[in-house]
């Protein structure tokens, strides 16, 4: 487990190094962010509408009616778009940096657009199994539920590289999902969560910035005072926004480098070659 931790540690590290290199990275899950947020505000009215209509029509018990899993599955389909759109920039721009290559904010958002179909034809497929995964979670009951949850983590895994995928190469939706499949499979596959380990690092980074932000706002509330409260406020918002988007960007270097280091045998940037190379160890048989 200290192994683990140590080689999640140093990858975060490592991704670090590149995000220090080009800041700009940082923009990509701001604006997917900030777009995210436009498209919940749009549909949350005529997706409420439609919840309240299927209870009038006396299906609440059994689940949305028709009219609400259509709105559901636009509301998917273009949340899932807009974040695969920038999640694809990211992943082009970060690509860029560990190649050694001069990118910018615009270069990354240039490889989006030019994969624009594609990323559409993603999100459908993406869109299509959220609402499918709903749906089965609404229809069984505790185990079933359970079940349900394990085959949304097998296509999580299996749609890990995706994205890179979609930066590096100009195929379709379909293909670099089996692109995917097969450099999981190829490389660690089933060590993916063992060893890639950003997401529990930067949750305990998030669990004590949460205390800290409690803190604080509780030492301002006891002054009594206005401006202290709301500073407060304002500092923890800020604070807990820009660890999110130092996540989302670490999370995007890092799949971009674990896709060249499966495609070319390198990484390039800040990345060490050992640290990669225990990542990526494949499965003991």
């Amino acid at each position: 487990m200290a192994g683990k931790f140590a080689r999640s540690w140093n990858l975060m590290k490592a991704s670090a190094a590149v995000l220090r290199s080009d800041k700009s990275l940082l923009m990509f899950p701001l604006l997917s962010g900030l777009c995210c947020l436009l498209v919940a505000a749009s549909f949350l009215i005529p997706i409420g509408l439609a919840a309240m209509g299927a209870e009038h029509a006396g299906v609440s018990e059994r689940g949305l009616s028709v009219g609400a899993y259509a709105a559901l599955f636009v509301f998917y389909l273009v949340q899932y778009f807009v974040i695969f759109f920038f999640n694809t920039a990211l992943a082009g721009a970060a690509l860029m940096r560990l190649r050694g290559e001069p990118t910018s904010f615009a270069a990354g958002f240039d490889i989006a657009k030019s994969r624009v179909v594609s990323i559409f034809g993603y999100a459908l497929i993406a869109a299509t199994v959220g609402l499918v995964l709903r749906a089965l979670q609404e229809r069984l009951g505790f185990i079933g539920r359970l079940v349900v949850g394990m085959l949304g983590l097998a296509w999580t895994v299996a749609t890990f590289l995706v994205v890179p995928v979609l930066a590096s190469q100009d195929i379709g939706p379909v293909d670099a999902v089996k692109r995917s499949v097969e450099l999981l499979k190829q490389t660690w596959g089933e060590n993916l969560i063992g060893n890639a380990g950003i997401g529990v690092v930067f949750g305990l980074v998030m669990f004590i910035a949460a205390l800290v932000s409690a803190a604080l706002i509780f030492g301002a509330v006891s002054t009594q005072s206005a401006v202290a409260i709301v500073a407060a406020f304002a500092v923890v918002i800020v604070g807990l926004t820009l660890l999110g988007l130092i996540q989302a960007s670490l999370q995007g270097i890092y799949a971009a480098a674990l896709y060249q280091y499966a495609e070319e045998g390198m990484v390039g940037g800040g990345f060490d070659q050992a640290v990669l190379e225990q990542a990526f160890r494949p499965k003991q048989k």
